[in-house]
């Protein structure tokens, strides 16, 4: 699985700042690579294929990075992250600024605006959307956990102007108010507060919903024909280039693939490693990797066997990790090199962060940490006990690239002495599994605009706990990284927050409180009559400039 929280940039004082992110600059070039000189072609649909299928598509709830691919065509947000750039821009606010003591945030918004019910974009309808995404109604796994420690409340000043009035400086602000997670929506639509709000989205995007998410099948999507509030700098403007836009859900690698090279759809999402080389004879293949945190193994740090931190080490040095990405991706994506995607704001240099294969060293970790004996079957043991690691996984929420990687890692593990079970979990299970700590190991990959993803993951506040679902699944708990992660948060000065920063990964790493696996991202397809896809921050790809030839 992947989760989602935000985006890459960073806010100042009421203008935007250079964003040194070479791999997003360079995801677009290859975004856009191959389109030609003629003119756009308007008109027609595009048909395009996930391989996941979304809990709930309300933004504003879910922390899935899938519904970024879901709810973007529809919802703008207050804030622009130009990837070309690096640059945060305006978008629905015209501009901002911020008070001396860095608690009060008033943006001034664009005029003009409609949701696509007819309600008017105002004031009234942001503080609406910071509201619902706080109420612990909306019961949010995502953007909630990102403000609500911060957010005090919204004053509207006139009906073009509001204030954000935080309880404590949060120098993300800005770039957290660029993500999907904090994309507007009508606030009619939300009030009425019914089951609906997981079905569909009513927003003022290039797109306008049509019918809800269909359990099983996917999303149609028709023309915003008043759209014109692109962000300046935009790949385009006014309403968008495409009559339609429809996502098709298909679970099945082969399947995808196949109804993609049929001429079935028009682009797929999440292709196979395998396939990357043969389709770029006759397709299109776009990458582009997510910022946050890399694709990861989270050992439970309060269980039996890891909370020993010379056991999560020898785990974590034990095994070949650069060997088994090459060998699963084959170069499709990058082995990681510490907790941070290289496309995240503040990650760390990897020499700082990268943990060499040493299993010697591991083997001497385990001895020392009492796992000396081996039983029959060469596992190691002690007091009588195997080394056992339940390892919680949810196989049909699962790329089988990722079902594959996680086997690869019990083999691996073996030669260490462990013995990962893996326990496949039902959907429905997940949460309450990490409440209940039930587990040794899980894995997974939670995307953010910057370092700060290291609070939600890491922070002792956000623990998954029984009554609270927390994204620390590690169940980490560090005085140290608990203030470090505060602190650059009270400052907009870049080098001091990169410094901070710094040094919470690298105690993150002292501890191995995480096992890095590799850096993940978007890796799609498409025909090549499509021209005009580009990512977004998040690495989601964006069809409103988008065309395909008929």
């Amino acid at each position: 699985m992947h989760w989602r929280e935000g985006r890459t940039g960073v806010g100042g004082t009421g203008t935007t700042r250079r964003l040194a992110t070479a791999t997003m600059a360079a995801a677009l070039v290859a975004a856009v690579a191959g389109c030609g000189g003629d003119a756009p072609v308007t008109g027609g649909g595009l048909t395009y294929a996930i391989n996941q299928e979304p809990q709930c598509v309300d933004p504003h709830a879910t922390g899935q990075s899938v519904t970024s691919s879901v709810a973007r065509p529809v919802v703008d947000s207050l804030v622009w992250h130009d990837t070309a750039s690096g640059e945060l821009r305006p978008w629905l606010a015209s501009s901002w600024s911020v008070s001396a003591d860095q608690r009060s945030w008033t943006f001034v918004l664009r005029t003009g605006v409609t949701f696509s019910d007819g309600t008017p974009f105002d004031a009234a309808a942001v503080r609406a959307n910071l509201d619902h995404i706080v109420d612990p109604r909306t019961k949010s796994l995502g953007a909630a956990g990102v403000i609500a420690p911060y957010y005090r409340d919204s004053q509207v000043v006139d009906a073009h102007t509001v204030t954000v009035r935080l309880k404590q400086p949060f120098a993300s602000l800005l770039v957290q108010l660029s993500t999907v997670a904090f994309g507007m929506q009508s606030p009619k639509w939300l009030a009425t507060g019914g089951t609906e709000l997981c079905t569909t989205v009513v927003g003022s995007g290039p797109f306008v919903m049509q019918g809800g998410w269909r359990k099983g099948r996917g999303v149609d999507y028709v023309r915003n024909d008043a759209y014109d509030w692109a962000p300046p700098g935009a790949p385009h403007q006014g309403p968008a280039r495409l009559d339609s836009l429809h996502i098709k859900l298909i679970t099945q690698d082969s399947a995808r693939i196949g109804a993609l090279t049929s001429g079935q759809v028009d682009a797929v999402a999440r292709v196979p490693a395998l396939d990357v080389k043969r389709l770029e004879g006759t397709m299109r293949v776009l990458r582009a990797e997510a910022p946050g945190e890399n694709y990861s193994l989270f050992p439970n740090t309060a269980s039996r066997v890891f909370s020993d931190v010379r056991v999560r080490q020898a785990f974590r040095g034990g095994i070949d990790w650069d060997n088994l990405v090459q060998r699963l991706f084959f170069g499709a994506y990058r082995t990681a090199a510490g907790p941070l995607s290289p496309a995240t704001r503040f990650v760390a240099p990897a020499t700082t962060t990268a943990v060499p294969y040493d299993p010697a060293r591991a083997g001497q970790l385990l001895d020392e940490a009492g796992w000396r004996g081996r039983d029959a079957e060469g596992y190691r043991t002690r007091d009588g006990k195997r080394l056992t690691v339940r390892f919680a996984s949810v196989k049909a929420a699962e790329t089988a690239e990722n079902v594959t990687l996680s086997e690869q890692v019990q083999a691996e593990a073996r030669k260490l002495g462990f013995d990962v079970q893996i326990v496949n979990l039902p959907i429905s299970q997940v949460i309450n599994n990490a409440q209940r700590g039930t587990y040794e190991l899980m894995a997974t990959g939670f995307s953010g605009p910057d370092a700060d993803v290291l609070r939600k993951l890491f922070g002792s506040d956000g623990v998954a706990v029984p009554g609270r679902m927390g994204s620390n699944i590690a169940k980490y708990r560090n005085a140290t990284l608990d203030r470090l992660l505060a602190d650059a948060q009270l400052t907009t000065e870049e080098p001091r927050r990169a410094a901070l920063y710094a040094q919470a990964q690298k105690q993150v790493v002292d501890d191995a409180a995480v096992v890095p696996v590799y850096a993940a991202g978007s890796l799609i397809a498409t025909t090549r009559s499509v021209d005009g896809v580009v990512f977004d921050g998040e690495a989601s790809p964006s069809f409103y400039a988008a065309t395909r030839s008929r």
